[in-house]
């Protein structure tokens, strides 16, 4: 089964900065593409973008120029760049392969204005 691990939300004020950490197993994280998403409150969840094994980014054109993706094959970690947050990115983020599986916790972000 997949495990995955999001880690690094909190609360920050408007215009702030916080980096978000997806851990996984090497076997899984060494053979897919990893991916970002988010659930806004009382919507569905939303890709946010993805990152392929090589390091080639696709960011959605809601957060492009401010959300950047990045990897770590050393520690098969995924990282979520956020900058310049406003309010209404609010939401709970995940991250999974691409294809998807099972789905971890999620790590919420509050941006306060």
């Amino acid at each position: 089964q997949v495990q995955l691990v999001e880690s690094g939300g909190g609360l920050v004020q408007a215009g702030g900065s916080l980096r978000l950490s997806c851990t996984t197993s090497e076997s899984i994280f060494s053979s897919n593409d990893m991916g970002w998403y988010r659930q806004l409150p009382g919507k569905q969840r939303a890709f946010v973008g993805r990152i392929s094994r090589s390091g080639f980014t696709v960011i959605d054109s809601l957060v492009k120029g401010r959300f950047t993706i990045s990897r770590d094959n050393a520690k098969n970690t995924v990282y979520l760049h956020m900058n310049s947050l406003r309010v209404e990115d609010t939401a709970v983020y995940f991250c999974n392969t691409i294809p998807n599986h099972t789905w971890g916790q999620g790590t919420l972000v509050t941006v306060s204005s």
